[in-house]
């Protein structure tokens, strides 16, 4: 007879063993339907897509342009740093070694020559592709690269593990460059993103942001001769332009809260764009309920992003969001990588962070928040645009899914806190 402490042990055994089987089973599914899509794209590129021409709007006293073409944004950009004549300040999640990253390369290298402080941040673990010789710069270049393991022995701390998924461009205290755009000649034309251009006294809070980033990490990765980056700000604030921080090093998580607040507070619409939507219960509630008070809710997501894992997992919330009244929209025939949103045709954010759990509780991101009636009216410019280009998707063709589709979801259900 088996004592009860043995039937536990049992009982213990089978339940891990199931567990692992499971989550083994999960893991091993997304594995091959990520090798699946893989190979299905190879060969093929995107299709064009509409895309509204730059729109600059004043805002206090400066500007904010918006950019959702790629060419257009990076011509902007390296037009700044050619007149650059003090300080460049460069931050980037992926920097592709292909033509577009050769341009801002030699670019930089350029404005180092003729003198210029030129300051450079980019992701480690993003560009483990990248070729190592791209990867080498000139020596009057500072250049930090945010690695791909950043815990270092601090195995525990799970401040430390955040990637650095931003992207800023700063030059001389005059102009700055903040959105969803990394650097690759595929962004430049293939994929629909949405940048921002800012003149006046928001561009001191991207110094802020950049100065801040460099000095937390520059003493590890650069050695301690390496001095700050020692910013002389202006003290004055534009009321109307803010940027917000996740900073996982001092758990600081602004961008979930003031995305929740506003659709919390919108009378009249909810217009969001996203790459990736992977959001925890309570924004998926904050969401429904907009939609059932009344407000048009619409969330515009890629019909196929370049994730589709992520793209499965996301539809995971479809059938509580329609049922709510949510209208969804899918991009069709390119990736969307746009990071926007639009309410109540006065609040609006542009910046990298995706609705997801890495970027609004793991990684560092940066969002510009604008409350003026002009750049929400060309945020939904932009939005009508995107639209044009999309398919909604109906209750009763959601309803209809085969039931192979309606296993899969849930099988990969429990991944979704992971991401």
């Amino acid at each position: 007879m088996s004592s009860p402490l043995s039937v536990a042990e049992r009982l213990f055994t089978v339940l891990r063993r199931t567990l692992l089987a499971v989550v083994g089973i999960q893991l091993a599914l997304a594995i091959v339907m990520t090798l699946v899509d893989s190979y299905r794209r190879r060969g093929k590129r995107p299709k064009p897509f509409p895309v509204t021409a730059p729109r600059t709007v004043p805002v206090g006293d400066g500007t904010l342009t918006t950019y959702t073409y790629g060419q257009d944004l990076y011509q902007a950009m390296l037009t700044a740093i050619a007149g650059a004549q003090r300080q460049i300040l460069f931050e980037t999640y992926i920097w592709k070694g292909d033509e577009v990253g050769e341009r801002f390369k030699s670019a930089l290298a350029a404005a180092a020559d003729r003198g210029v402080e030129v300051y450079c941040i980019y992701d480690g673990f993003a560009n483990l592709v990248v070729s190592p010789r791209f990867k080498r710069f000139p020596r009057n270049m500072k250049v930090l690269r945010y690695p791909a393991y950043p815990a270092g022995l601090h195995f525990f701390d799970l401040r430390r593990y955040g990637r650095d998924h931003r992207k800023i461009l700063v030059v001389d205290d005059a102009v700055g460059f903040v959105g969803g755009y990394n650097i690759g000649s595929a962004y430049a034309t293939e994929w629909r993103d949405t940048h921002v251009r800012i003149t006046g006294p928001g561009v001191w809070d991207l110094k802020r942001a950049f100065a801040d980033f460099w000095n937390l990490n520059r003493r590890r990765r650069l050695g301690s001769s390496e001095r700050p980056l020692l910013l002389e700000t202006a003290s004055e604030w534009e009321p109307r332009i803010r940027i917000h921080r996740n900073v996982p090093r001092l758990w600081m998580f602004p961008i979930r809260s003031i995305y929740i607040e506003a659709i919390s507070r919108a009378s009249t619409n909810v217009w969001l764009t996203h790459a990736y939507f992977l959001p925890d219960q309570d924004f998926v509630d904050a969401i429904k309920d907009a939609a059932r008070r009344g407000v048009d809710v619409r969330l515009l997501l890629p019909h196929k992003s370049n994730h589709i894992v992520a793209d499965w997992l996301s539809r995971g919330y479809f059938s509580q969001l329609l049922d709510a009244g949510v209208r969804i929209f899918r991009f069709k025939d390119a990736m969307v990588h746009a990071k926007t949103a639009t309410i109540d045709g006065t609040w609006s954010t542009v910046g990298t962070a995706n609705i997801d759990r890495l970027s609004l509780t793991g990684n560092y991101e940066i969002n510009v928040e604008i409350i003026d009636p002009g750049f929400a009216e060309t945020m939904e410019e932009i939005y009508h645009t995107d639209e044009s280009n999309s398919l909604e998707l109906t209750h009763a063709e959601w309803e209809a899914r085969d039931l192979h589709r309606k296993f899969t979801e849930a099988l990969l259900g429990p991944l979704r806190p992971l991401l």
